[in-house]
């Protein structure tokens, strides 16, 4: 494991939020803490405890040295009580570097503290580009970039993106770090996870669906063609519940429409949900994370979004973008296929100890 020539350790502060910042953190942290000091930084941005501490204890991730408790809000809201809080804790640990995940409002915020303090910070999925500045998340995506000083794009084609974008300094092409995790949560979930039994569902007999994006929950006719065409289903469609998904269906009247014909439960913890994937007939999403987390694990994808950022799932025919047409999902829930052949254009699963290399490396230039 990694540790600086002089044998000093470094200290890095960590800043997490959501369900797959959870799982990429997991990865980096059992590496970073081996040789060196880890303060873990929980924004609080996912608060329910189905959809946060259940990720902590099932990854064996210490409890968060600061849990900041902001909690949901508007956008710029939320942001700023997240930039108030963090520039504290930086303040006070004033670590070596600060290190950020993917592409939410605690990315960015921890982004923007860093480079309003004069902190390093290093991103984590860099260079991802959905090309829907609509998308909240890709506004945080391209500001969070071009505020760090070192970017882990999991990719040639997201570090060509920086290139593009006039970033090509310190810019390393680690591969995708929650590849590395789903590795570890494979292989365990298959000895420990009763999910299957407990939902009393058939291996390979069923379908998993998330739906949690603004995009589509914010908007009924997009949220009701999507409901239409899951019901349509020629296979059980399990749908572990968002709570704002079951918000928006309550208040648009659809709760009940689709509880008639979908197998809606609980949010589930990681390796539940990694069985759930590894054991599904293909996974209708509109969630980035559970698109890789599908191609990971060998399972076609039915993407309910206009674009995304993991093209190369596209390309190599493991993922198709249907948006929220329900002719378009229908036609996909009937015909899908999986690919004879699969790239690996996201790593071999050994990203978080390259980025904690790389992490000593820079600041002890």
């Amino acid at each position: 494991m990694s540790e600086t020539p002089n044998g000093s350790k470094i200290s890095v502060v960590s800043i997490v939020g959501a369900r797959p910042q959870f799982i990429k953190a997991f990865a980096v942290s059992r590496k970073l803490r081996t040789n060196h000091e880890e303060i873990l930084v929980h924004t609080g941005q996912h608060y329910d405890e189905e959809l946060s501490d259940v990720f902590f204890e099932e990854l064996g991730i210490p409890e968060p040295d600061y849990n900041l408790g902001i909690g949901s809000d508007t956008h710029g809201q939320q942001t700023a009580a997240m930039i108030k809080e963090i520039e504290s804790v930086i303040k006070l640990e004033d670590p070596d570097i600060i290190l950020i995940y993917g592409d939410t409002n605690s990315t960015l915020a921890g982004a923007i503290t860093a480079s309003k303090i004069d902190s390093l910070v290093a991103h984590v999925e860099a260079g991802l580009r959905s090309y829907n500045r609509e998308m909240p998340e890709e506004i945080n995506r391209i500001l969070t970039d071009h505020a760090s000083d070192i970017l882990f794009p999991p990719s040639e084609s997201s570090a060509n993106t920086l290139k593009e974008e006039g970033i090509s300094e310190n810019v390393h092409v680690v591969g995708d770090v929650m590849y590395d995790s789903i590795l570890w949560a494979r292989d365990i979930s298959s000895e420990q996870s009763e999910i299957l039994s407990r939902l009393n569902l058939e291996g390979k007999e069923y379908i998993l669906s998330t739906i949690h994006r603004a995009a589509n929950t914010d908007n009924p006719d997009r949220l009701n063609s999507i409901i239409n065409a899951l019901l349509d289903s020629p296979s059980t469609v399990v749908l572990p519940i968002h709570p704002r998904t079951e918000n928006k269906l309550r208040s648009y009247d659809m709760w009940e429409k689709a509880k008639s014909g979908i197998e809606i439960i609980d949010p589930v913890g990681y390796l539940d949900f990694v069985r759930l994937i590894d054991e599904s007939e293909c996974v209708a999403t509109d969630s980035g994370g559970v698109q890789k987390e599908a191609f990971y694990l060998d399972t076609p994808c039915i993407t309910m979004r206009d674009e995304t950022e993991w093209i190369e799932t596209v390309e190599s025919g493991w993922n198709v973008l249907v948006g929220a047409d329900k002719e378009r999902i229908q036609e996909e829930l009937r015909t899908r296929h999986q690919p004879q052949e699969k790239p690996n254009p996201y790593g071999d699963g050994t990203a978080a100890i390259k980025i904690v290399d790389t992490l000593v490396s820079s600041i002890n230039e």
